[in-house]
């Protein structure tokens, strides 16, 4: 695969990542009733007594669905795609 290509999947891994987390649920005024996110919400909620202890994987992707991708989880998530690409570039 070429750096072009590389570049391509991490910045499309950049833009993706708020459409993805809104399809599962994670959206910006909540967890959207019913959907995979309130599925993901609700095991944690139950063990911790109504509550989501900040820092989970649930409560980290709903603030990234709420308030978008800062600084450092948009460096992460273009990481993710290139470091992806890469090793794809390693079987085809």
């Amino acid at each position: 695969l070429s750096i072009s290509y590389i570049v391509g999947l991490a910045s499309g891994a950049m833009v993706a990542a708020p459409f993805v987390l809104g399809a599962a649920g994670f959206a910006a005024a909540g967890t959207t009733a019913g959907s995979w996110a309130a599925g993901m919400m609700s095991a944690p909620a139950v063990a911790n007594g109504g509550a989501v202890e900040a820092g989970t994987t649930p409560a980290v992707l709903q603030s990234v669905g709420a308030a978008g991708l800062g600084a450092a989880a948009t460096a992460a998530t273009a990481t993710g795609g290139g470091a992806t690409a890469a090793l794809l570039s390693l079987f085809f």
